[in-house]
């Protein structure tokens, strides 16, 4: 027969883990979903320009992109649009958040007046200032 000591308790304390890998499990899952939707829109088939000046690309979850590809098309949020189209997004965006950023992608082949159109959307919208994204100048 077994008997049990007084002084030894029945089970010690423990904390359960389980729940705390499942919650990282769906955080990490969330956030790579949700940096693949902000990628999307970068990935628009668009040479950049090379500039001296230019910094890294980087992504901000507030910041609308507008992409004018080597057609002349312009792409806003990942879709097509028009001019006029491109004018009403960005002054929604802009009275809903008057800090909205844009950054604005033209293809080094269209012509200048196309990304400079879509410059002049932007500051009508009241986007205080479009950035006009490049790629560094490669070495030699």
């Amino acid at each position: 027969m077994l008997i049990r000591s007084a002084e030894q308790p029945e089970e010690s304390p423990s904390v359960e883990l389980t729940p705390v890998i499942d919650m990282v499990f769906l955080l990490l899952i969330f956030f790579l979903v949700a940096t693949t939707f902000q990628q999307d829109e970068r990935e628009i088939a668009v040479a950049l320009p090379e500039a001296e000046a230019a910094g890294p690309i980087s992504a901000s979850l507030r910041e609308i992109i507008v992409s004018v590809t080597s057609t002349g098309d312009i792409m806003a949020a990942g879709s097509p649009v028009d001019l006029e189209g491109l004018r009403s997004l960005l002054t929604d965006a802009v009275s809903t958040n008057p800090t909205q950023k844009v950054s604005v992608r033209g293809d080094k082949s269209v012509p200048y007046g196309t990304v400079a159109r879509v410059l002049d959307i932007c500051k009508a919208a009241g986007i205080d200032a479009p950035f006009l994204d490049t790629v560094p100048i490669g070495p030699g």
